[in-house]
């Protein structure tokens, strides 16, 4: 998709033609662009221009709300109801943004789609359990997760600002949208909401495992530990939590609230596993696209020791192994997978995946193509759990 802009059309034209005729005394009106930044937008030829750009010239045009484009009349016009409105609700609508973007959206996206998928599966297996009275409790049960998320990457981003003016100057501190102590107040409300829930609606063991889960992330981030720092330390931790405490969590939450003990599934365990390994690949790519921060504030990660290359290849040489065990479950194991699912998906994965490979390869790494293929990684991990309720 490419961002245009069209001139007004041949009908325009013709109505300006006829007032000429109609009035040519009037004097003319030479109407031109005051804005340099609205040319370079056109003259720009990017297809699609990255989130930092898109974030860069969202705050221009808040640090410029003076300036007129009589190219667009509409867009001035919007421009000038925006200016008019109540400057409380704007203040409200840019915390709602900052909270967002604070947030992580991408983390969401997969803690909310794997909690949704092992509930899924849970209740798939036990039909005969379902009641109208655990929606209330499932929903509880994704909002605490959501906070623990929230929590997670909440305290990373407060203890990693100065990086993340150089790698991620669009997340909210980083670009001064949120303040710290705000961000401090959201962090405590995610743990102690986190906590308070899952206290009081699935037990000691499973709240001793979210508790398990802040802690890990806290010691991830947090000095004088900062585990971040240790390359394999950190792999395991995102791991752990992403990996096997969701997972295991979450399918063992939803068996005690039908009245199961716990009991692994084939299915379970497979995707238990399959994304554990799915989550150190994530932990690896993740600095892909951070090399230039993580140099600069002696960051040590794999990225900065073996080079981009290196990893993008170890990264999709581990996930092409998940893919090939995916099949061969499949090939071995038909009472408890379904072939007719399991193998073609994971082979159309696993051949996406060779090819996003060969196209960061073909644009030599750059970082907006090194930022592309982190976003397919998540795909994939998206991928793999809409599809797991089915297998």
């Amino acid at each position: 998709m490419e961002l245009s802009f069209s001139p007004p059309s041949s009908l325009g034209i013709s109505a300006l033609n006829t007032h000429r005729n109609t009035s040519s005394h009037q004097p003319k009106i030479s109407i031109k662009p005051t804005s340099k930044s609205f040319d370079l937008f056109f003259k720009s030829s990017k297809p699609f221009p990255s989130s930092t750009e898109i974030y860069s010239l969202k705050r221009s045009s808040k640090l410029a709300p003076n300036r007129h484009y009589r190219r667009n009349p509409i867009w001035a016009c919007s421009q000038a109801g925006a200016a008019g409105s109540d400057p409380i609700l704007n203040k409200i609508s840019d915390f709602k943004d900052a909270c967002w973007r604070f947030l992580r959206p991408h983390t969401i996206r997969g803690t909310a789609l794997g909690s949704t998928a092992l509930v899924a599966r849970a209740l798939i297996e036990n039909t005969n359990l379902i009641k109208w009275s655990l929606v209330l409790k499932a929903f509880s049960g994704l909002f605490a997760l959501i906070c623990g998320n929230g929590y997670i990457v909440g305290i990373n981003q407060i203890y990693d600002i100065g990086i993340d003016k150089v790698n991620k100057p669009y997340l909210p501190i980083a670009a001064g949208d949120l303040s710290v102590q705000s961000a401090w107040l959201l962090v405590i409300f995610f743990a102690v909401a986190g906590v308070l829930i899952v206290g009081l609606n699935f037990g000691p063991f499973i709240t001793s495992l979210y508790c398990l889960g802040l802690f890990l992330g806290t010691i991830y981030s947090v000095p004088p530990l900062r585990f971040k720092r240790f390359p394999v330390i950190a792999f395991l931790i995102i791991a752990t939590v992403r990996g096997f405490l969701l997972n295991f969590g979450v399918y063992h939450a939803t068996r005690a609230a039908l009245g199961l003990p716990f009991e692994w599934s084939s299915p379970v365990a497979f995707i238990t596993t399959f994304v554990t390994l799915f989550a150190l690949v994530i932990a690896i790519t993740k600095d892909l696209p951070d090399v230039e921060g993580d140099r600069k504030y002696n960051i040590s990660t794999l990225a900065t020791k073996l080079g981009v290359r290196n990893i993008a290849f170890l990264g999709s040489g581990l996930l092409l192994v998940n893919y090939v065990g995916a099949v061969l479950a499949a090939i071995y194991m038909p009472q408890d997978f379904s072939r007719s699912l399991m193998i073609p998906a994971h082979t159309i994965l696993a051949l996406s995946l060779v090819f996003q490979t060969w196209v960061l390869e073909q644009a030599n790494y750059t970082k907006e193509a090194i930022s592309g293929f982190y976003r397919f990684i998540w795909n994939l991990f998206y991928a793999e759990y809409i599809i797991f309720p089915f297998i």
